[in-house]
């Protein structure tokens, strides 16, 4: 029997008849490196993307273990958004449709909380939902996890990016200490390694099994190109081109020094496009704005230093261009290398002088391989593209007693928004920002501003580059 049939593995006989009748039969790579340790009762750390097959494996492992004549929450699976949330509990449920009676309810910011209650009351075994939701029910005392067993993170990095870090610790304070901790995140950037994930999993998760599937970025997923250019007078035009014919959603242009990265982010402004300067000159509060809205795409290109980029979580990144070819070789490795992650593909282009002749030759030293210039593409669209989503800033923050669940949940409420056209929140301490669709922006804005947020009307602007 192959390793990789579900058939190896030691399920219910209930669910493994189920999985042969959805066909089911050899696990996907995911599946096969997670489900034998999570069956184990084994804590597991998974990097696992939308389609990977990672909810069959979390939910196999949620329903092996399950009691169903135990009428108790068992298993918890927190989602970023509500979307996904219905997503998963659909899922689960046609896992566990050969089991008897197991009830799967969610439990998402957006949807009327009466007829929540009303269903609590009524038991569950498995609850999905959003983690301001849950937070909530928590908070009220209308929803127990004393006899948790199982906790689900299910695309962690995004519930990070949307600021859920601390609605995400008061649950967890509120399950038993010895359950099992599941965590899938799409994404593991060094930076999310060192920093949010290392934050969300400290004294979380009880020395667990990382599965790593995704291949990093390499040379086969960066595709780089070097541009003639015929002068210095020529470089900011030929980035302008660049920038039409390629039109990525995200990008960073690397300058050698701060006076240009201010000049060509101005530039670009000027020529319709969004840009945002970075550079070591800007204030703290400034920088933030920077990052915030660049990180929720709210600003499709950013114009930094390599000093101002340096620790920068951007891993979603579709091109990176050198307006000059960096003052230190090594360097440059590290620019291209911000694109192309996890997997994902990118592009590299890098502006050449006449001058710039003996720097290319050296860099084709420092790489290894023969680097050889052509001609700049033609721009078939001449108008500048706009990012897809636009931020709005709320007056009020975490002095407020202000959390992304609120926020969400306003915007989500009855005639809202969907819970997809709502991106990042990131809530600081007197303020708020939060990304949604560019086409949904003025109908957020008037909502926020007709409804209240824990009881008050908090000023809502719009944020402008």
């Amino acid at each position: 029997m192959s390793d990789t049939s579900f058939a190896s593995l030691a399920l219910p006989h209930a669910l493994a008849t189920n999985l042969d009748s959805l066909g089911y039969h050899a696990m996907t790579p995911v599946q096969a490196q997670s489900l034998p340790p999570m069956l184990a009762g084994r804590d597991v750390l998974a990097q696992a993307k939308t389609g990977s097959g990672k909810t069959a494996a979390f939910g196999l492992a949620l329903l092996a273990g399950l009691r169903v004549e135990a009428f108790d929450v068992q298993g918890l699976v927190l989602c970023p958004t509500r979307e996904l949330a219905d997503q998963v509990a659909e899922e689960l449920r046609r896992l566990a449709r050969g089991m008897p009676n197991v009830k799967v309810l969610t439990l998402c910011g957006g949807a009327p909380f009466g007829p929540q209650l009303g269903s609590l009351e009524h038991g569950a075994h498995i609850v999905v939902g959003t983690p301001g939701r849950i937070e909530e029910h928590l908070r009220k005392g209308s929803l127990a996890l004393s006899v948790l067993t199982t906790l689900v993170l299910d695309e962690a990095d995004r519930m990070l990016d949307m600021g859920f870090q601390a609605s995400i610790d008061a649950i967890i304070a509120d399950t038993p200490a010895k359950r099992q901790t599941l965590l899938f995140s799409a994404t593991f950037p060094e930076e999310q390694v060192s920093g949010g994930l290392a934050a969300m999993t400290r004294g979380v998760m009880r020395d667990p099994v990382t599965v790593k599937v995704a291949e990093a970025h390499d040379a086969t997923t960066i595709d780089q190109h070097f541009y003639t250019v015929a002068n210095e007078d020529a470089r900011f035009a030929a980035l302008k081109t660049l920038l039409l014919a390629k039109r990525p959603t995200s990008s960073v242009v690397f300058c050698n020094t701060k006076r240009e990265t201010q000049a060509v982010a101005d530039g670009l402004n000027d020529a319709g496009f969004s840009a945002l300067a970075l550079n070591g000159d800007l204030e703290q509060k400034d920088r933030d704005r920077v990052l915030i809205l660049f990180a929720n795409q709210s600003a499709s290109i950013l114009v930094a230093t390599d000093v101002a980029a340096r620790g920068l979580d951007i891993a979603e990144l579709d091109a990176v261009f050198n307006y000059q070819i960096a003052r230190e070789l090594e360097v440059h490795v590290h620019r291209v290398g911000r694109t192309g992650r996890a997997g994902a593909s990118g592009v590299a282009c890098t502006l050449v002088t006449p001058q710039d002749t003996y720097r290319l030759e050296r860099l084709a030293d420092v790489l290894g391989e023969p680097l050889t210039t052509e001609a700049l593409p033609k721009a078939s669209n001449s108008a500048p593209f706009e990012p897809p989503m636009a931020t709005l800033q709320l007056a009020g923050g975490k002095k407020d007693k202000l959390r992304p669940g609120d926020i969400l949940g306003a915007l989500t409420g009855e005639g809202g928004l969907r819970g997809d056209q709502v991106g990042k929140i990131k809530v600081l301490a007197r303020s708020a920002y939060v990304a949604v669709e560019r086409s949904a922006i003025q109908p957020a804005q008037a909502k926020l501003e007709r409804d209240k947020l824990k009881g008050r009307a908090f000023k809502v602007r719009r944020v402008r580059y």
